[in-house]
């Protein structure tokens, strides 16, 4: 078989995903900006890095070997915690993926030497106690075998066992350490609600001996009359505790005045009752999001500066950065006052004195570290990799607005291919993870990849999407498999007859969740004709018997209560309608999948295989849910557009 030349100008696997670096978790500290880079080109491995001001060059703290990684519910994030020592000297703990132990770096002086502090075991999402000397984060024991629990420990930084500090009825997360160290918030949540779903925010105070007393429930599901409420984000602005809390439809900020003078006695049961709850005073009413689904620590859409509130908002898709101007004691609402800054997808804010910091993009600017001086309004981006494209070479997405499932107005963006729509242009459908996730604007090269190609892509956020409010992301309650399925095929038909895309050249992709929706719409419906599938949900029922513990029941909202509502399940199931797909299909999959096990890819392809479907499997052993080495990425995109070319006869 002769290779195919790919056209002028299009963008080649290995610049688009081999080697650019993911920016994560941006920090400023004693005006030091630091961060984390994970690095395809070196098998996905996630280092720690700083630099001193926007023009300095960047210093690799944690080379060689050293692994920054959480794996607390599987999915981890917030690794690396950093702060000060009781006598002011700035220190990080992170956890090492190599032997699952956590470790202390000091940041000053030129020891660079980490050193170990605790046995190994699932920890993350931590932050320093400095006036106690400890590490406080969540440690995870037993997830291997889907039971086990959470515990917020505390654990010296001289070293030592882990000393519990909070054990919920489940999981919990998220810590916010007061300004004076004397009071802790958190978020708990319970089984079978995911956090966004229902989660509750509790607030303790630490006694002379560093115990929590006092732990009263103070926002969240369980106060109030509404049980169905999600809180993210707990974080304290001098003696006021914020929160984003979506009772009113909407992740909002909420505050809680002196929440740091609260103690046992005025948190009693009657202060707390649905009659007469706490006086959260709400700051910003907006249909907007300042919440995200908390798959992972380490997330953050508000910060304080020490004198001002800083926050990130998603409005109908697009993400805003911004000043807010907080409501006077008597009452009334704040304001928003969104920043001068050319970027509408922003991600991990932090902020210090004056100076705030996040992984910014736009449609043609790369995710890079932005820097801003809050008084002069000065900024500094620097992406993690130049664009290898001309500005007038980049597919801008476009909004697209259709009727999808049951008529309800749904949301995707277009990119149209190099050289403008047509009626003759093939068409791929992406449908994103999660499923809770969102299809963002930043600047996408694997999205590119196909635009360069003459493809259009639609990236479509489905009912059950992130940033459009609770009603948006509820429509896939009970209908997984349904509601996501009818808007991936109906965003494709709208395209299809405006013009801008060829009906017998229209393929679907996605991963994890994105694979289960890709491939119930190649069961399902007749709008697709090939199909990728990454690491994706082939037999529902499987999963929701076998999953590991953080997501052991969240198929019970999204499908039905397993196993009582198996025949929910058995209607849904790729596997068990494998004979109603007609199309080729290719998947990928690694062999270290904890979420998905690769029992559910090798049965799906036998399935296809024994119906003489063409199939293509490609099984990667270091791999777990989502791939992360640069060869596995660059691997799977070219895989795929081949395969996509030979069966669409492109």
């Amino acid at each position: 078989m002769h290779a195919v030349a790919d056209p002028p100008g299009a963008l080649p696997a290995a610049v688009v995903v081999g080697q650019t670096p993911s920016l994560r978790e941006p920090r400023l500290l004693d005006g030091v900006l630091y961060w984390l880079e994970q690095r395809p080109h070196e098998g996905g491995r996630t280092t720690l890095l700083r630099r001193l001001g926007p023009d300095q060059p960047a210093e690799e703290l944690t080379p060689g070997s050293w692994n920054l990684r959480s794996r607390v519910h599987e999915y981890g994030g917030g690794s690396t915690a950093l702060g000060h020592r009781s006598d002011g000297r700035p220190v990080a703990v992170f956890s090492h993926d190599g032997d699952r132990c956590l470790w202390l770096l000091e940041l000053d002086g030129s020891d660079r030497q980490p050193r170990r502090l605790s046995p190994p075991g699932a920890y993350g999402g931590g932050l320093i106690d400095a006036g106690r000397d400890r590490w406080i984060g969540v440690r995870e024991s037993g997830s291997d075998e889907g039971a086990g629990c959470d515990q917020l420990v505390a654990v010296g930084l001289e070293g030592g066992e882990p000393q519990p500090l909070v054990v919920p009825a489940d999981f919990c997360g998220y810590p916010a350490l007061s300004p004076s160290g004397a009071g802790l918030a958190w978020v708990e949540w319970q089984q079978p609600f995911m956090p966004w779903e229902r989660s509750q925010l509790w607030l303790g105070h630490f006694d002379t001996a560093g115990q929590l007393s006092g732990r009263r429930l103070v926002a969240g599901s369980g106060v109030g009359p509404n049980p169905d409420i999600s809180v993210f984000q707990p974080l304290w602005c001098g003696p006021h505790l914020v929160v984003a809390n979506d009772r009113s439809g909407f992740w909002n900020l909420e505050q809680l005045d002196n929440a740091e003078g609260f103690n046992a006695e005025t948190l009693d049961a009657e202060t707390l009752s649905a009659e007469a709850p706490l006086a959260w005073r709400p700051l910003l009413p907006m249909q907007a999001e300042f919440g995200l689904p908390q798959w992972v620590f380490g997330m953050g859409t508000q910060a304080w500066d020490g004198e001002q509130l800083l926050a990130t908002a998603c409005l109908q898709g697009r993400w805003q950065l911004g000043r807010v101007e907080l409501p006077s004691q008597s009452g009334g609402a704040g304001q928003w006052q969104p920043l001068a800054i050319p970027f509408d997808d922003l991600a991990g804010i932090c902020a210090e004195r004056g100076r705030l910091a996040c992984i910014a993009a736009s449609a043609t600017e790369a995710a890079g570290l932005l820097e801003l001086d809050l008084a002069s309004g000065n900024w500094w981006h620097s992406p993690a990799a130049a664009c290898p494209l001309a500005p007038q070479a980049i597919s801008l997405p476009q909004e697209l607005w259709f009727e999808g499932h049951g008529g309800a107005r749904s949301h995707a963006w277009f990119y149209p291919p190099a050289g403008g729509a047509h009626r003759e242009a093939p068409l791929l459908v992406k449908s994103h993870s999660g499923p809770t996730a969102m299809a963002r604007t930043a600047l996408n090269l694997a999205i590119q990849f196909w635009t360069t190609r003459g493809w259009g892509v639609v990236d479509v956020n489905y009912g059950g999407s992130t940033g459009f409010g609770r009603a948006y992301r509820q429509q896939l309650a009970g209908q997984w498999g349904v509601v996501d399925v009818d808007d991936c095929a109906a965003a494709a038909q709208a395209l299809v007859a405006a013009g801008r895309a060829d009906p017998d050249r229209i393929a679907i992709e996605g991963g994890s969740a994105g694979g289960f929706t890709t491939l119930a719409a190649l069961c399902f419906t007749d709008v697709f004709r090939a199909g990728a599938s990454r690491y994706g949900v082939a037999d529902p029922s499987a999963l929701a018997s076998e999953s590991h513990r953080f997501e052991a029941r969240y198929l019970d909202g999204l499908i039905g209560p397993w196993p009582e509502a198996r025949a929910t399940y058995e209607a849904r199931s790729p596997l068990a309608h494998a004979d109603q797909i007609r199309c080729p299909v290719i998947f990928f999959q690694g062999l270290d999948d904890k979420v998905v096990p690769p029992e559910q890819t090798d049965r799906m392809a036998a399935a296809l295989e024994a119906n003489a479907i063409p199939v293509e499997v490609h099984r990667f052993p270091q791999e777990g849910h989502g791939f992360r080495d640069g060869a596995t990425l660059i691997r799977v995109l070219e895989a795929t557009e081949a395969f996509f070319r030979r069966h669409l006869n492109l």
